[in-house]
């Protein structure tokens, strides 16, 4: 083992055995992401661009500049529009993602960290735009090619993907949908308890999001057909369809892909996420108060709201006006 993946393993180590600022552990997620990021560098610095073999107590300002510069050119400009440039999310996330590390290297082993050093060029946040919102008939399409909720469906897959999407209809988040238990299900009441965003997550406080009628139909149907599952004994609300015992990110992100194709729309421009902002509109435009919008949510702030409720805010205040008809 050499330098680099002896300190890289040593700062692994220390995100699993301590807490992020919030007193909380440090997420799988997280842990992984900033892994990658560290180990993005490191093939960097052992690449003829980046010296040849430098190890991570070398990296200043300088290199770092270099490195981020590189990673700019190679990974963001492609995804602008013109190919000129101008996208900076990939770059910015993984400097947020190495300033961590840095951190530590200075801690452990009083190396000076770039990130306070006045050369060191740093990469905005890039601006979000409106977040896309989903027709009805998109939605509409979607749940059809899953069954449309038919008693005469009897298909594990079906009646996975189906329940998947009517639970993606009531706003929860992707990881929120991927780490529900079968105790997190409270269909008589009409509620699933998700654990709350990272902000706000402990060990006890759960947040419940209620379900439409048609998802609760739609789950218990689902549950009769994992009972048979080789894998049924696993907590885990989701599983494969080759017996898995859970089901991870990229699998819902293929089937959502995937059911929309079967649709006939464009796969690109759905994500499991489209599904939130499109929950967000259904319940504004249903009257349903940004409040309780936000409450079922999860967010604390009214920014969220406004951004989610951005793609439709137009259509959704001129019919409200026009509701009122005459009057004068």
């Amino acid at each position: 083992m050499d330098d680099k993946e002896s300190i890289l393993s040593d700062f692994v180590m220390h995100l699993r055995t301590t807490t992020n600022k919030r007193g909380r552990p440090f997420q799988r997620r997280t842990v992984n992401a900033y892994r990658s990021s560290v180990v993005a560098l490191a093939k960097w610095l052992d690449s003829p661009t980046g010296g040849a073999g430098g190890d991570f107590l070398a990296c200043d300002a300088a290199t770092l500049n270099r490195f981020f510069r590189w990673y700019y050119v190679t990974h963001d400009v492609p995804k602008s529009h013109d190919g000129q440039g101008g996208y900076t999310g990939g770059t910015n996330t993984q400097q947020r993602n190495l300033a961590p590390f840095f951190q530590w290297l200075e801690d452990e082993y009083e190396h000076p960290s770039p990130w306070r050093d006045k050369t060191f060029q740093r990469y905005a946040t890039p601006a979000l735009g409106k977040p896309k919102t989903l027709t009805s008939d998109f939605v509409g399409d979607v749940l059809k090619v899953t069954g449309g909720g038919s008693p005469r469906v009897k298909d594990f897959e079906t009646l996975r993907d189906f329940a998947i999407l009517c639970v993606l209809t009531d706003g929860l988040r992707a990881e929120e949908l991927l780490t529900l238990t079968l105790d997190s299900l409270h269909l008589a009441e009409g509620i699933v308890y998700v654990i709350p965003l990272k902000g706000q997550r402990n060990s006890t406080d759960l947040r419940p999001v209620p379900l439409q009628p048609r998802t609760v139909v739609a789950l218990r149907r689902y549950l009769r057909a994992r009972a048979l599952h080789k894998a049924a004994a696993s907590p885990h609300l989701w599983l494969g369809v080759r017996g898995q015992a859970s089901i991870a990110y990229m699998a819902l992100y293929r089937m959502v892909k995937r059911r929309a194709e079967q649709a006939g729309y464009n796969p690109a421009e759905v994500t499991p996420h489209s599904f939130c902002h499109t929950w967000c509109d259904s319940l504004l435009s249903s009257g349903v108060s940004g409040e309780n919008v936000m409450a079922v949510r999860g967010w604390t702030s009214h920014r969220m709201l406004l951004r989610y409720g951005a793609d439709q805010a137009s259509n959704r205040a001129v019919a409200a006006v026009q509701k009122l008809g005459d009057r004068y």
